[in-house]
């Protein structure tokens, strides 16, 4: 099983194109957003680190993003509890597709919180900033102040594409993008078979 990580910038269409791959994905934020509302064990972790923002299951957004709105150190301390969580899921999603040719890995901080493996193939998702800077901004709960702190914990997009083995410009036009990520995912099992 090939694992391709993409990595970018916030809102540079990740997610949109890890689904073009018509592989199996792990989507971290949708795997975190499960854990509030349904992992009671990671609730109660919380609670107890958090007890004046976390008082309730399932766990809110409001209350994460107030909680990381009241403290530069609170984004490390709840990665620290919330990370192994999702690191749990991972390895049951990666265990569930050990068979596949590919799994797509749409993790934010995947190169931060070094998650990759040496066989595992990243893929820078190259976009013009304003074109992101569009998007940010018709995010529902978009806040200026969270998108800079946690701008603020990842690596700079070109110490991203350098640790990337591949580039995939993404100019939020359907066809061409669909195009692109067709002849990105041949190259890489192009390039794998030949290796």
């Amino acid at each position: 099983m090939i694992k391709i990580a993409l990595v970018g910038d916030i809102c540079s269409g990740k997610t949109y194109i890890s689904k073009l791959f018509k592989e199996p994905v792990f989507n971290a934020d949708y795997e975190v957003a499960k854990i509030y509302k349904e992992n009671k064990k990671c609730f109660k972790k919380l609670k107890k680190k958090f007890p004046k923002f976390i008082d309730r299951f399932p766990i809110e957004k409001k209350n994460i993003i107030n909680l990381l709105l009241s403290n530069k150190k609170n984004f490390q301390y709840l990665g620290n509890i919330v990370h192994p969580f999702v690191r749990q899921k991972l390895k049951k999603f990666c265990s569930k597709n050990k068979k596949k040719k590919l799994v797509i890995l749409d993790i934010p901080l995947f190169l931060e919180n070094e998650m990759y493996g040496k066989d595992d193939i990243i893929v820078f998702v190259k976009t013009k900033k304003k074109e992101v800077n569009k998007k940010i901004r018709k995010r529902p709960n978009f806040n200026k102040i969270l998108v800079e702190k946690f701008k603020k914990l990842q690596l700079s997009l070109s110490q991203k594409r350098k640790k990337s083995h591949y580039v995939l410009n993404n100019n939020f036009k359907s066809e061409i993008v669909k195009k692109a990520v067709k002849i990105l995912k041949r190259k890489i099992l192009n390039d794998r078979n030949c290796a």
